[in-house]
């Protein structure tokens, strides 16, 4: 016992005081338990997916209820023969698209659907550009320009339409007492009236409708080309010509496809102004996929056919916006996942 008290201090200890000793590190390196009855915090992530989810239920919601639902219903009715009223018994399955592809009113409706849409992408687009680079330059009054060429756009369509109408009264209205001014004259039923004038003439007011939109988006187009690149063309000499064609037109090309791609959709989905102005005629001349279906479903009750002519308007204008995304806005998501990866 005296030798063990004697011991120096820096002598080794027991091997039993050692695994005392290594225990207690131990021990006191092991977090604590969290206590009975306590609750962890909530982690980051969970934390961010609830705040999503918190902020994007309300227009979730509404979506599903305004969009998804009355897709599943139109899809429900279009199998049953149905006159608005009543319980849905009497089931024909697929016999009422086979009548709308097979009716000559929706076949012509959907012709008229594709000629607006080019019409309005030929028309539109060299114009609005033209425009575009003239009120691109400085100029007096540029800002009034711009705000009176966007006036149109911002009317509603029931009341740009009301005003053509009237316009276009055969004989007494504007445009056919400004003809006669001048020594011409409209068609005797007026440009809505008359079959071969009919098209042509919405297609003119649709023209004068949304060009302003066309317009003002080449217009933010333009705002993001860099000026270096003007000043580099003008030293080297290139025309005027040689920079639209060799600089503007090809910066300018996200933004046109990006309202092709509006003006296209629009145009298949066409149905306020027309329903307005012709109401689909005269002689069906005017009609849309949109009129088409109206008509049915309201002024002949064939609910049936009417949703079935509605699920084949929306799966013509969800195959045609796919293919416009696969094979003419994918260059542009191309372009800018290239440009992130050499970042």
């Amino acid at each position: 016992m005296a030798d063990e008290a004697n011991a120096p201090v820096g002598a080794s200890a027991s091997p039993a005081t050692s695994t005392l000793v290594e225990a207690a590190g131990r021990a006191h390196a092991r977090p604590a338990a969290p206590a009975a009855g306590g609750r962890r915090g909530m982690g980051p992530a969970v934390r961010k997916r609830l705040e999503i989810l918190f902020f994007t239920a309300p227009a979730l919601l509404l979506f599903l209820f305004f969009v998804v639902w009355p897709i599943i219903k139109a899809v429900q009715f279009s199998v049953y023969r149905w006159k608005g009223y009543g319980p849905l018994v009497d089931f024909v399955g697929l016999k009422n698209y086979v009548s709308v592809l097979q009716n000559d009113v929706f076949i012509e409706a959907f012709k008229h659907n594709i000629i607006i849409a080019v019409a309005s992408i030929l028309i539109q687009l060299p114009l609005g550009v033209a425009i575009a680079l003239l009120l691109n330059r400085k100029m007096r009054g540029q800002n009034q320009l711009r705000t009176l060429i966007f006036v149109p756009y911002v009317l509603a369509e029931v009341i740009a339409s009301v005003i053509w109408f009237q316009l276009l009264q055969p004989k007494y209205g504007v445009v056919d007492t400004m003809l006669a001014k001048i020594g011409l004259h409209g068609p005797e039923q007026g440009f809505l009236g008359d079959p071969k004038w009919a098209l042509a003439t919405v297609i003119f007011v649709l023209t004068w409708k949304y060009l302003g939109l066309a317009i003002i988006l080449f217009l933010a187009g333009l705002q993001s080309v860099p000026e270096e690149l003007y000043e580099a063309a003008q030293i080297d000499g290139a025309s005027w010509w040689q920079v639209q064609r060799r600089i503007t037109i090809p910066l300018l090309g996200p933004t046109i496809r990006t309202w092709a791609f509006l003006s296209m959709i629009g145009s298949l989905q066409l149905f306020d102004m027309v329903w307005i102005l012709t109401g689909g005629g005269p002689a069906n001349a005017t009609n849309t996929m949109a009129t088409f279906l109206i008509t049915e479903g309201t002024k002949r009750s064939n609910f049936g056919i009417a949703s079935a002519a509605s699920v084949i308007l929306f799966v013509v204008s969800l195959v045609a916006a796919l293919l416009y995304q696969r094979f003419i806005l994918s260059r542009d998501t191309l372009s800018d996942a290239r440009g992130r990866k050499k970042r």
